[in-house]
C-alpha cells in the first residue's frame, strides 16, 4: 500500500528544501504540518492554502519535545510521513590558530540531536497511521570525505546511521525508514559557502526528486546521481581524493 496522500510533518520548513518540500506536498493535497523556529517564507503560503498549519519548533531544545507533540496532537490524531530535514552547517578552518571545536557540539545539538529530538516528537503520532513512513535527510558528503567538514559531515553520517538503525526497530510497528542523501541544492545556507558545487540544484528541483522517490519508500535516496558517481570514486580511490581536494600547503609558510 502507498498512500497518494495524508498528514505530513516537515520540519525546517521555512526556508530552502523544507519550504519547497512543504509546497510539493500542499500541491499534491496532503494536510502539511510545518515547523521551524519561525515562519519565515511560511506566512505568504499559509494565506493560498488552508491544509497549511505551522507549529513553532527549536529542534535542538529538548524541553520543546513534549509541548510540541501535544500541539500536533491538537491538530491531527495521527501522521502518515515526517519528513525530518531541519539542519545548519558551519565548517572548521583549521588555519585559525584556535580552532573553534565548540562548532562540533552546535552542529551535532541540530543535525543529530535535533533530529532525534523530532523522533520523539512524532514517534507517537506515526505508530496511529496505518502505513506510516518516517524521513530524515542526511547528506551526500557522508559518501566522501570534504575539507572543513569535520561538524557537518560527522552529524550527517550520525543521522545516516541513526535511521538505519531505526528501521530495524521500528520494522515491528510497520513503520517505513527513509534516509535522504541530497547533494548541494541552492539554500540560504548553500549561498554563503565560498568553494565550488558541483551539480548545484534548486531547491524546488531537489523537493520534486525527494517527492517522487518517497513515493516508493526506499531504504535510501541519494541524488543526484553523477554526484554520487563522483563520490563513490573519491570513497575507492581516497588517495587520489585527497591529493585533489586537500588544502594546499601554503610554501611562504
Amino acid at each position: 500500500m502507498i498512500m497518494d496522500k495524508g498528514v505530513v510533518w516537515i520540519t525546517g520548513a521555512s526556508s530552502g528544501i523544507g519550504f519547497a518540500l512543504t509546497k510539493q506536498y500542499l500541491e499534491a493535497g496532503w494536510q502539511v504540518i510545518a515547523s521551524a523556529r519561525t515562519q519565515g517564507e511560511l506566512v505568504a503560503l499559509s494565506e493560498s492554502y488552508e491544509n497549511l498549519t505551522f507549529v513553532a519548533f527549536d529542534i535542538s531544545d529538548d524541553s520543546q519535545v513534549q509541548a510540541v507533540r501535544e500541539t500536533l496532537m491538537l491538530h491531527t490524531a495521527h501522521l502518515d510521513c515526517a519528513i525530518l530535514n531541519a539542519g545548519t552547517c558551519e565548517y572548521l578552518d583549521m588555519t585559525d590558530t584556535d580552532p573553534d571545536w565548540k562548532m562540533m557540539d552546535r552542529i551535532m545539538s541540530v543535525n543529530f540531536f535535533g533530529l532525534v529530538n523530532s523522533v520523539d516528537v512524532c514517534l507517537p503520532l506515526l505508530k496511529k497511521s496505518s502505513h506510516p513512513h518516517l524521513v530524515g535527510v542526511s547528506s551526500q558528503a557522508v559518501q566522501a570525505a570534504f575539507p572543513q567538514a569535520e561538524a557537518y559531515g560527522a552529524s550527517k553520517a550520525a543521522v545516516r546511521y541513526f535511521l538505519s538503525s531505526l528501521r530495524m526497530d521500528l520494522k515491528q510497528f510497520n513503520i517505513d525508514v527513509t534516509c535522504l542523501l541530497p547533494g548541494f541544492v541552492d539554500t540560504p545556507l548553500t549561498q554563503k559557502n565560498t568553494f565550488s558545487m558541483p551539480f548545484l540544484m534548486s531547491s524546488d528541483d531537489a523537493a520534486k526528486r525527494m517527492f517522487k522517490a518517497l513515493a516508493s519508500r526506499p531504504f535510501e535516496f541519494a541524488f543526484p546521481k553523477r554526484l554520487s558517481a563522483m563520490l563513490w570514486a573519491g570513497r575507492h580511490f581516497p588517495k587520489l581524493w585527497l591529493s585533489m581536494l586537500a588544502p594546499k600547503k601554503d610554501r611562504n609558510d
